[in-house]
């Protein structure tokens, strides 16, 4: 099976599920606040959203109740944000489908075929190859590469007052 992945990655709908999506999650979230999955996890947290950790070896993450699976999660989810290897795919949209989340996101490296095809049919939107962070950061004004909006566009420093 081939994979357009141009497909999972139109802007309109990266818009869509960034802006009606309040719950987000992070499937493989580490309490190692040296991994990406870390400082995303915080990021979006910052930035308004309800941050739910699923890791089974963790019982809290960012201050959250973590949960083992997907399956275990008590309360509405809407998008799954997936830390994982590509492979874990397949079983992660299934559960994504189980509990009616809106949108599957793959972050950057993790692209399955499978995956994708198994959370379309089940009705769910799925983003695939692209980091959360990043494009919200892309389109809510916030982008700068510490992720803080410095509210300065030069090459001078100090600048003008």
């Amino acid at each position: 099976m081939t994979l357009d992945l141009a497909r999972y990655q139109d802007p309109l709908t990266i818009q869509r599920v960034l802006h009606s999506g309040r719950t987000v999650a992070i499937v493989g979230l580490s309490s190692n606040e040296l991994r990406a999955s870390y400082f995303v996890g915080y990021y979006l947290k910052r930035h308004g959203y309800r941050v739910i950790p699923v890791n089974p070896r963790e019982t809290r993450i960012l201050d959250e109740a973590c949960y083992p699976s997907l399956l275990d999660v008590p309360e509405p989810v809407d998008i799954v944000n997936v830390f994982r290897a590509p492979d874990a795919l397949p079983e992660i949209a299934r559960d994504t489908v189980a509990i009616r989340a809106g949108a599957l996101w793959c972050q950057f490296g993790v692209i399955n075929a499978e995956g994708a095809q198994i959370a379309e049919e089940g009705g769910v939107t799925v983003i695939m190859d692209r980091c959360i962070k990043v494009e919200h950061a892309r389109y809510v004004g916030r982008m700068h590469w510490l992720g803080f909006n410095t509210q300065r566009i030069t090459s001078v420093r100090g600048g003008l007052q």
